[in-house]
């Protein structure tokens, strides 16, 4: 009996870090994949790139739930879909955009730091707008992830303000989506694929007309330019591919590992990312940005420990509202990304 339960242990941690494993491996690959589209592929259509994300995600969720019968499908009273799922749409979409938008115009290095600062957004806006009570253990975890944001944009030497606001403002977008999902869909436990497969047609109706009318001639126009088109489109839309598995991975992984470990293999994905996206486009990262993006992923890992903490409190001590009690409530995943890039 100690035999197998050994062996059994084993296969777990084998499972865990196999999830972990392709969670990294899809999120690296569609950061790297998108950086690569607008910068190589000269692609610069950040728009429709989230448009081929969102469609690519809902035929993706509906084979997974509607084909393969892989994950059961949540059902959504018709009445929901319209007044809880479609405003959480509306910020999923903003979010996404926003991400590809600073994808385009700074360095994925940057791009991801400056995506670390979403815990600190979530918090000061439930604090702000909800007026919610947060344990000064939590204000503690924010002081390194603004001051390390705060050195690594000091110190960017590829800094751009448009792509800085962008990825700023997908930070609060993500925070939005995050404290709205906590009302709009109270009584619905979605996983990322349900998530995806309510969210994504929403997104691709709602940013398909605009990418239409502000990217579709410049698309043409690049089209006719391109050297070879399609089998820079081939990427284009295996990028889409890629990022509904990213979504699948994080159903995975959420499921093969605990709430620390889920927050801890988050912050060491970023850095992954970062030397990756180095080694493959060789952006200039000097000493101190290197530093202020370590210090920001300690502050986003001491943030989720501080939160773990304090949802395991015993029932009747005063607990942080923004505290997930789960790894499930950890995230709610709608993917950039998540993790947290990413449809």
């Amino acid at each position: 009996m100690m035999e197998d339960g050994s062996l059994w242990h084993q296969w777990s941690l084998v499972r865990s870090l196999l999830a972990i494993l392709q969670w990294w491996g899809f999120n690296v690959t569609v950061i790297i994949m998108n950086k690569w589209i607008f910068q190589k592929l000269d692609f610069k259509f950040p728009l429709s790139v989230s448009c081929v994300h969102f469609i690519c995600s809902s035929i993706g969720a509906y084979i997974v739930i509607k084909v393969l019968k892989i994950k059961p499908l949540i059902v959504v009273d018709p009445e929901d879909r319209w007044k809880r799922i479609f405003p959480m749409s509306f910020v999923f979409c903003i979010n996404i955009v926003l991400g590809n938008i600073s994808l385009r115009y700074i360095p994925v290095s940057f791009m991801q730091t400056i995506k670390s600062f979403t815990p600190a957004t979530t918090v000061v806006l439930q604090w702000l707008v909800w007026r919610k009570y947060f344990d000064w253990r939590i204000w503690a975890s924010l002081v390194p992830i603004v001051g390390g944001i705060l050195l690594t944009s000091i110190t960017e030497l590829s800094f751009n303000v448009f792509g800085f606001c962008a990825a700023l403002f997908g930070c609060l977008a993500t925070s939005t989506k995050t404290i709205l999902a906590e009302s709009l869909l109270h009584g619905y436990k979605f996983d990322s694929i349900n998530t995806v497969y309510y969210m994504a047609p929403f997104a691709t109706m709602i940013l398909g007309v605009p990418a239409f009318l502000l990217e579709g001639n410049g698309i043409l126009d690049w089209f006719e330019a391109h050297p070879s088109p399609w089998s820079a489109l081939i990427i284009i839309f295996s990028s889409g591919v890629v990022a509904f598995c990213l979504n699948f991975s994080i159903f995975y992984v959420i499921h093969s590992t605990t709430a620390v470990t889920f927050n801890v293999a988050g912050n060491l994905k970023v850095a992954v990312a970062v030397l990756v996206s180095w080694m493959i486009f060789r952006n200039p990262i000097s000493p101190m940005n290197a530093v202020g993006c370590g210090i920001t992923l300690v502050g986003c890992t001491f943030y989720g420990y501080v939160s773990h903490l304090l949802s395991q409190q015993q029932p009747g001590t005063p607990r942080t509202p923004c505290t997930p009690r789960n790894k499930m409530e950890l995230m709610i995943p709608l993917v950039n990304d998540k993790v947290e890039g990413k449809v």
